[in-house]
């Protein structure tokens, strides 16, 4: 008989080692379906973090039960970021305590420019990057700062919904597909963008379905398949075990 081996059994789980942001027994259930079933990990601070599987694995579901969204609804389990207990909080609750969802859908507000979507999210504090800086790291969008949000490109719609999370004074960047439907040559300049992120210290969880690229950017990688850990270890590991990757991800 094949046994499959065990790729799940790592030092970087939430039971062993110390952590800024840790997840413990988690369980997230959309209406009757059960979801996430009862996962634990770490993300240290200044690390980068690749949330990879399969279409349906749960990925985008544990990044929104991390954020404290309405919808999925975690039914047990801990979250804690820097001692402060997330799972007890609302969403915007756990956002004021520092974590930043950057959604798949962008959620770019209609009506506004650019430079407003970066001011509303400066409305209270605590405030992050200042405007100036956050054209820095994204000149396009202050190129097109009196621009109507909603008209940009995808890839400059991504970089807003990236320098809006970041223009309040965050703990932990949460991405979901921030690649998805973007061009080659945009994707390289977000990717870029991403490692100077990395480079200012930003803990960041990423969900990608482009695994390689994601792979490349990060530290460690976290593999779920039907709702469960599969792997917790280095990305470089994944890039390197073929039969991880033939598996889990299908590349």
């Amino acid at each position: 008989m094949n046994v499959r081996p065990d790729f799940s059994k790592n030092a970087n789980q939430a039971e062993t080692a110390p952590a800024f942001l840790s997840i413990w027994d988690m369980h997230s259930y959309y209406g009757e379906s059960y979801i996430v079933q009862g996962i634990s990990f770490n993300v240290h601070e200044g690390e980068i973090l690749a949330l990879l599987g399969r279409n349906g694995a749960g990925k985008t579901t544990t990044l929104r039960s991390i954020a404290r969204l309405d919808n999925p609804q975690v039914m047990k389990g801990e979250i804690w970021l820097d001692h402060q207990p997330l799972h007890k909080m609302k969403s915007y609750e756990a956002a004021q305590a520092g974590l930043g969802l950057v959604p798949e859908d962008r959620r770019i507000i209609p009506g506004l420019t650019v430079e407003e979507n970066l001011q509303l999210a400066q409305i209270q504090p605590p405030i992050g990057w200042s405007l100036d800086r956050l054209y820095e790291l994204f000149p396009r969008l202050g190129e097109r700062r009196r621009q109507e949000g909603v008209t940009l490109s995808g890839g400059e719609q991504q970089m807003l919904s990236i320098a809006r999370a970041l223009a309040r004074d965050i703990k932990v960047l949460l991405l979901d597909e921030p690649y998805e439907g973007l061009a080659p040559v945009i994707v390289d300049e977000i990717e870029k963008t991403l490692r100077h992120i990395k480079e200012q210290g930003m803990t960041t969880i990423l969900v990608e379905q482009n695994a390689v690229r994601a792979l490349q950017l990060a530290d460690r990688a976290i593999i779920l398949d039907t709702g469960s850990i599969v792997y917790d270890g280095s990305a470089g590991e994944v890039l390197e075990n073929e039969e991880l990757r033939t598996e889990y991800l299908a590349i």
